[in-house]
């Protein structure tokens, strides 16, 4: 029987899999984004329609920290989530979780019920800091809701690839899939600021409405294409070589997960890189929009909806291009390990060019330049997605990207506070030479710590 399951996955159901997998990610990018493409709007004294919040940018980080808490306290419980009951349910669930907490944002705002109950939530929790300005405790706490619920995105579809695809091929499928993040990116400014905003006049409040709506047709095609847990059971495709143990994934705890040399490695790639793509998705429209003697570039509304878009768009090209140009690193050097590892090199040194930004004063070379550092950057998801399964099998991928994921959310939740703070203090320089300097420890990590990309003995 598990011989006839595994010949019923054709290829071309697989590659459907993975642009399904793209389309989810696509949308909690745009679900996600939402907020961060209409912070400038919101903000802006002057601008028609405008609420005009007088949100400071610390204040706006502390909004984001709170969607980054909510992805690191959920990313754990997920990936266990999501191993027991399988992609198929697991992503499912939380597809529909995220989709309701995105519309009630709609429902946020100075004197809405939502931050009268949110506010009364928040200051009831001992500990938390004061917060004051308008609508600010109802969205605090929508975004940490939020970013529970969309954790698990990219922890499912890491486990679906890791069971469907072989090492040879799994970069590739792992680039297209992430590709759909940036995808998310590049559509939310022109959708958003363009189209809704500028063109047809809505009210902010469709900003959030509509993708949320449109995203759950997504459920019928998963519904109806994705295999059940007990189907990926049996056509799981384990890496090339076999895991040096006999222990079984539910012999396997977290603690062993955790301090397993290799699984470190792959988590300090995550601590590293992911707060480069959270820095440009959540602060990329507000530098955009700063005054040029703040360090910024002093756009107007309709050029942030359309240089916002550039950089995500040459990045996703980097989900799609970094994957199938490390295949064929791995082809050509016949070696999994020294054709991943030099993919990762030449992925890091293009993440570093964000150092360059504070040298730059042209706004195309700029734009152009933050381009091809998320190029680099989201090359390294594609590797780094081809890797899980070269370390670790099928069964124990979701916990392993949860692990994962709490390092990268927490480090994204930390840089994304002091990101703020430093803004607020210095301007714009001192945080992208920051940027820049992350891929060089994460290069470190790779080749210090993951060291041979093979299997993990346990």
């Amino acid at each position: 029987m598990a011989m006839t399951q595994t010949t019923e996955i054709t290829p071309k159901t697989r590659w459907t899999i993975v642009g399904l997998l793209s389309a989810s990610i696509t949308i909690n990018l745009l679900d996600r984004q939402t907020l961060a493409v209409l912070a400038p709007f919101l903000r802006d004294p002057t601008a028609a329609g405008s609420p005009h919040w007088q949100w400071t940018n610390p204040q706006y980080a502390f909004i984001a920290v709170a969607f980054n808490l909510g992805m690191m306290v959920g990313q754990i419980p997920a990936g266990t989530f999501i191993d027991k009951v399988g992609a198929k349910i697991g992503l499912a669930t939380i597809f529909t979780a995220w989709s309701i907490i995105c519309m009630l944002h709609a429902l946020a705002g100075p004197g809405t019920m939502i931050d009268s109950i949110f506010g009364g939530i928040y200051a009831a929790i001992p500990g938390l800091p004061a917060i004051t300005g308008a609508g600010l405790a109802g969205f605090v706490v929508l975004r940490f809701l939020m970013g529970l619920a969309e954790c698990g995105n990219y922890t499912a579809g890491i486990k679906a690839l890791a069971g469907l695809f072989p090492a040879a091929t799994r970069s590739r499928a792992g680039g297209f899939f992430n590709a759909g993040a940036q995808f998310g990116s590049v559509i939310a400014p022109p959708l958003v600021l363009i189209l809704l905003i500028n063109t047809f006049h809505v009210s902010w409040q469709f900003g959030f409405i509509i993708p949320a709506v449109l995203g759950l047709l997504w459920l019928i095609p998963w519904f109806a294409i994705f295999p059940s847990k007990e189907r990926m059971n049996a056509i799981a495709l384990k890496p090339a070589a076999t895991v040096a143990s006999t222990t079984t994934g539910p012999q396997i705890g977290l603690l062993q997960l955790m301090t397993n040399r290799k699984v470190l490695g792959l988590f300090l790639v995550r601590v590293f890189t992911g707060p480069i793509t959270t820095f440009y998705w959540t602060w990329l429209p507000l530098y955009l929009r700063s005054p040029v003697d703040a360090g910024g570039r002093g756009m107007s509304f309709l050029q942030i909806g359309f240089f916002a878009s550039v950089p995500n768009l040459i990045g996703m090209g980097g989900n799609v291009v970094g994957g199938i140009l490390t295949d064929r690193f791995v082809k050509s050097t016949g070696s999994v390990d020294k054709g991943r590892k030099i993919a990762f090199a030449c992925a890091f040194g293009l993440g570093a060019l964000s150092m360059t930004m504070p040298w730059v004063h042209n706004d195309y070379l700029a734009v152009l330049l933050m381009g091809l550092a998320l190029f680099g950057n989201q090359w390294v998801a594609a590797v780094y997605i081809g890797t899980v399964g070269d370390v670790v099998p099928q069964h124990l991928a979701g916990r392993v990207a949860g692990i994962n994921g709490f390092g990268d959310n927490g480090a994204s939740m930390a840089a994304v506070l002091l990101t703020g703070a430093i803004i607020q203090q210095y301007g714009w320089n001192q945080v992208f030479v920051g940027a820049g300097m992350l891929p060089v420890l994460a290069m470190l990590s790779v080749f210090l710590v993951l060291r041979k990309i093979e299997p993990a003995k346990f």
